[in-house]
C-alpha cells in the first residue's frame, strides 16, 4: 500500500471552492460556475513529489498551507528559498507569464489543498475578463514588490535584519483573532518553521539561525520550543530589523 502521504487525494469542486481564490472572489457567480469546469481541485500530502514540468502546463492556487519554493546549486548543493507560498498564493506566476520552465524545487511544509486550471486558459481569462485583470495585475506587483525586498535584504543587511524582517513579514494578520490587540503578534506569528527552513529564506545556514534564535530566547525576546515561535518583545525585533511601526 503506497505511503497516503504521498498521495495526491482529488477534492470534490465547485464554484464555492473556486471563489476562495482572491483572484476569483469577485467575479459574477454565473462566470465562475462556467470556469468551475475547467478546474482540478486536489490535496497534497507534506511529502508529495511535485514535478515543476507540470508548472508549465498547470496554474495552480493554493487554498490551505504553506509550500516552499527553492533553488539549488547545482554543485554546492546550497538552497535557497525563493518564495513562501502562503494561502491565496499563485504558482507559477513566472511560467504563467512567459510560458518558460522555471528551475525551481516545490516543497509542501504541511498537507495543501490546491486548485489548478490549463495555464493557457488562465491566461486566456486574465486577457478576456477585466475583472480578473484586476486582481491579477495588483498580485503580480505584490510579488514582484516581494522579490525587490528579498534583493535588497540579501544585498545590504547582515543576518540578523534578514531574519527580523523575514518574521516581521510573516506575522499572520488573523481577521478572527479576538484576544487583545496588544498582544496579537504573540499567537499569530506564522511559526512552526524549522531551523532550516528559516536558513534558506534567510540565506543563511541552521547553526546561524539557531544561535540567533537562541539569543533572543536568552534575553527573552522570544519563546521557542520545537518549531513553534511565540514574541514576547515585538519592539526588540523591530529594532532589530531596522524598520519602524509604520513599514511592517
Amino acid at each position: 500500500m503506497p505511503n497516503e502521504s504521498l498521495v495526491k487525494r482529488n477534492v470534490p469542486l465547485s464554484s464555492k471552492l473556486i471563489q476562495q481564490s482572491h483572484l476569483f472572489s469577485s467575479l459574477p457567480e454565473p462566470l465562475v460556475q462556467d470556469m468551475t469546469e475547467h478546474f482540478k481541485a486536489e490535496r497534497w500530502g507534506k511529502k508529495s513529489f511535485i514535478d515543476n514540468e507540470i508548472l508549465q502546463r498547470r496554474f495552480f492556487l493554493l487554498l490551505e498551507g504553506r509550500l516552499e519554493m527553492t533553488r539549488t546549486h547545482p554543485e554546492s548543493g546550497r538552497c535557497v528559498t525563493l518564495d513562501l507560498l502562503k494561502k491565496g498564493d499563485g504558482f507559477d506566476v513566472i511560467t504563467l507569464l512567459d510560458g518558460r520552465k522555471h528551475e525551481v524545487t516545490l516543497s509542501p511544509l504541511e498537507e495543501l489543498k490546491v486548485i489548478s486550471v490549463p495555464i493557457e486558459k488562465m491566461r486566456e481569462w486574465i486577457w478576456t475578463y477585466p475583472e480578473l485583470n484586476q486582481k491579477f495585475m495588483p498580485y503580480l506587483a505584490q510579488k514582484m514588490r516581494e522579490q525587490e525586498d528579498k534583493t535588497t535584504d540579501f544585498a545590504l543587511y547582515d543576518t540578523v535584519t534578514r531574519l527580523s524582517r523575514i518574521i516581521l513579514k510573516n506575522i499572520d494578520s488573523v481577521n478572527a483573532y479576538t484576544g487583545q490587540t496588544d498582544k496579537e503578534h504573540t499567537e499569530h506569528l506564522v511559526s512552526g518553521l524549522s531551523d532550516e527552513v528559516l536558513s534558506r529564506m534567510v540565506g543563511s545556514v541552521r547553526q546561524v539561525i539557531n544561535q540567533h534564535l537562541q539569543h533572543w530566547k536568552q534575553k527573552g525576546v522570544i519563546d521557542k520550543k520545537r518549531n513553534q515561535i511565540k514574541i514576547n518583545n515585538l519592539q526588540a525585533i523591530i529594532d532589530d530589523a531596522g524598520i519602524t511601526n509604520s513599514n511592517i
